[in-house]
């Protein structure tokens, strides 16, 4: 299994970006946690156990919800962050 953070630019505050998101990669089985950044971004760090589950949280992210838009999406490998048993949103 690998851990990816996920830094997402465009609009994806106000827009229910974190809450929509959540929910498909719930429904996906992913686990992981989002949440909002105080520069405008959403983070997002989720497990994925091969290069065909990142690239499916890929997608998810890149869709986004009806009103967001995403115009940007980096992201690396991570090691040192632990995370939970479900896909969870934090405040």
């Amino acid at each position: 299994m690998y851990i990816y953070r996920f830094k997402i630019y465009g609009r994806v505050q106000g827009v229910y970006y974190r809450k929509y998101t959540s929910n498909q990669l719930k429904k996906e089985g992913f686990r992981g946690f989002i949440q909002n950044m105080p520069d405008g971004t959403v983070e997002a760090v989720v497990e994925c156990k091969d290069k065909e589950s990142l690239n499916k949280v890929l997608s998810i992210l890149k869709e986004g919800s009806p009103l967001s838009e995403v115009t940007n999406i980096v992201y690396n490998s991570v090691t040192d962050i632990k995370i939970d048993d479900d896909f969870t949103i934090r405040y």
